[in-house]
C-alpha cells in the first residue's frame, strides 16, 4: 500500500476564460448597461447653459443702461452748473453798470438837466456793451448791408433808389444779437428793393 501522500499538491493550472455564449444563460446576472445621457437631458444642460449666458447678458445690459443712466444725468448737471456759473458771471461783470443806471434812474430830475442826464445814460450803455462784448455778444442793427434771412427779419419793404440798393437793409426797427455764432434774436429790418423804373 502506497501511503506516501505529497505535501504540497501543485496548483491547478486556471481554467481558461469561457467565451460569452451568444445565448446567455438566464440564470447567469446580466451586467447593467452604462446610462448615456439621453436627448431630455442633453436639452435641459443646454437649456441651463443657454439661460445662463441668457442671465450674463442681461445683467451687462442692465449694468450698461445704469452707467449710461448715471452719465446722462451727470452731464445734464455738469451743464447747469456751468451755465448757471456763466449766468453768474455775466451778472457779476454787469454789476457795475447797474449800479450807474440805478443811481441814475433815482435822481430827481429837478436836480439834473438833460445833458447830464443824457450823458450819464450814455456811459452806462458804454459800460454794459464794453462788458457784452468780452462775453462775446454782438449787436446786428447796420444799415446797408445784403438781407440776410439767418440774422434779420423783414417787416416790410421799401422802394430802393438806385438797383444796387436791392435786397438791402434800409433801416433797422429793433437791433438783433448773437453770442459768438449763436443767434440770441434776429434784427427786424425794412428790406429796400428795387422797382425797376
Amino acid at each position: 500500500m502506497n501511503n506516501k501522500r505529497h505535501a504540497h499538491s501543485p496548483p491547478s493550472p486556471p481554467s481558461p476564460p469561457r467565451a460569452p455564449s451568444p445565448d446567455p444563460d438566464p440564470r447567469e446576472p446580466v451586467p447593467a448597461p452604462v446610462p448615456s445621457s439621453s436627448p431630455a437631458a442633453s436639452a435641459a444642460s443646454s437649456s441651463q447653459e443657454a439661460g445662463s449666458e441668457a442671465d450674463l447678458w442681461k445683467d451687462r445690459h442692465l449694468r450698461l443702461a445704469a452707467e449710461y443712466d448715471n452719465f446722462r444725468k451727470r452731464t445734464a448737471k455738469e451743464r447747469a452748473e456751468t451755465w448757471m456759473r456763466a449766468q453768474a458771471e455775466l451778472i457779476s461783470r454787469l454789476a457795475d453798470a447797474l449800479d450807474d443806471l440805478s443811481r441814475f434812474a433815482h435822481i430827481d430830475p429837478a436836480e439834473i438837466d438833460s445833458k447830464t442826464l443824457h450823458d450819464g445814460v450814455d456811459l452806462v450803455e458804454r459800460k454794459v456793451w464794453k462788458e457784452l462784448e468780452s462775453a462775446g455778444v454782438t449787436r446786428i442793427d447796420q444799415v446797408g448791408v445784403p438781407f440776410d434771412p439767418n440774422i434779420h427779419e423783414a417787416v416790410t419793404t421799401q422802394p430802393a433808389a438806385k438797383p444796387g440798393q436791392d435786397h438791402t437793409v434800409g433801416q433797422v426797427v429793433q437791433s438783433g444779437y448773437k453770442i459768438r455764432d449763436t443767434l440770441l434774436r434776429p434784427a427786424r429790418v425794412v428790406v429796400l428793393t428795387w422797382q425797376g423804373h
